[in-house]
C-alpha cells in the first residue's frame, strides 16, 4: 500500500508540472508542414486535426487531435472518426461554459437518441453520468456497424485547471481501458491546451510506469512541435467561420 501511494503522488506531482508547463512551452513551438495533417476521404481532403505519434520505449501512443466540431464540421469529424477505426474520442471540456453555451452537440442525446449525417447514422446505445465524466457508447452505421466510447471530462474550466489532478488520472485510466484499436481522438475547444495536457499527461504515466528517465519539458516540447507542423492547426476555426 505505502510503494502504491508513493507511486500515485508521483503521478499527482507529474500532473501539476504538467499543468504549469504546457501553456508556457506552447508559445515557442511554431513551424509549418503537411506531415501530419490528417487526410479526409479519397481526395485527403482538409479537416483541422492532426496525427500525434509518441514513442515510450518500444511503446507508441498514436492520436488525433482536433478542435470542436462545427455544425459544418460535423459530419467531417464522424467520417474522420470512421475512416481512422478510431474507438474512443476524449473530450475535455464542457459545451456549456460560465452559464454560455459556447459549442455545438455534435453527438446524439436524448431524448433524440439518433442522429443523421451525409454518410452515417449515429445512434446512442448507452449513457452513464459519473462524477466528473460522462461515458457515452455510439453506434455508427454506414452498411456495418462501428461503436464509439465518447468520453467527456467535465471538471476541467477553460484557460484553468482541473479541481484535482487525481481526476484526470482516473479519466485517463478508463480512457486506457476503453481504448483498443485506432488512434484516440481528442480535442477541447481549439484543440491545443486542454488536448495537449492529456496527451502529455498520458505519455509521462507511461514513462513513470515503464521506469524510463523522461524530462517533462521535452515531451511538451515535442507535443506542441508535432500539433504545428501541420498547416492546418495553425488557423483554428471559431464558431463563426465555416
Amino acid at each position: 500500500n505505502c510503494e502504491k501511494q508513493r507511486f500515485f503522488q508521483r503521478y499527482l506531482k507529474m500532473v501539476e508540472i504538467c499543468f504549469r508547463s504546457t501553456t508556457e512551452i506552447a508559445t515557442f513551438c511554431f513551424c509549418t508542414d503537411d506531415k501530419t495533417r490528417v487526410p479526409l476521404g479519397e481526395e485527403n481532403g482538409y479537416i483541422n486535426a492532426s496525427y500525434i505519434r509518441m514513442k515510450v520505449g518500444e511503446e507508441e501512443h498514436f492520436y488525433i487531435i482536433t478542435q470542436w466540431p462545427l455544425p459544418s464540421t460535423m459530419a467531417d469529424f464522424w467520417q474522420m472518426v470512421w475512416e481512422s477505426e478510431s474507438d474512443v474520442i476524449a473530450m475535455m471540456t464542457k459545451e456549456v461554459e460560465l452559464g454560455q453555451v459556447k459549442w455545438h452537440q455534435y453527438w446524439p442525446e436524448p431524448p433524440h437518441d439518433s442522429t443523421d449525417l451525409a454518410n452515417f447514422h449515429l445512434r446512442l446505445d448507452n449513457y452513464q453520468i459519473l462524477d466528473y465524466f460522462i461515458i457515452r457508447t455510439i453506434e455508427m452505421i454506414n452498411k456495418q456497424v462501428s461503436c464509439v466510447d465518447h468520453l467527456q471530462f467535465t471538471t476541467w474550466p477553460d484557460h484553468n485547471t482541473p479541481k484535482l489532478a487525481e481526476q484526470l488520472l482516473k479519466f485517463i485510466c478508463y480512457m486506457r481501458k476503453a481504448h483498443s484499436t485506432g488512434p484516440i481522438v481528442a480535442h477541447c475547444s481549439t484543440g491545443i491546451g486542454r488536448s495537449g495536457v492529456l496527451l502529455c499527461v498520458e505519455v509521462l504515466l507511461s514513462y513513470i510506469e515503464k521506469d524510463l528517465c523522461v524530462s517533462i519539458k521535452q515531451i511538451i516540447i515535442k507535443y506542441y512541435k508535432l500539433v504545428w507542423m501541420s498547416t492546418t492547426r495553425g488557423g483554428i476555426l471559431d464558431q463563426n467561420n465555416s
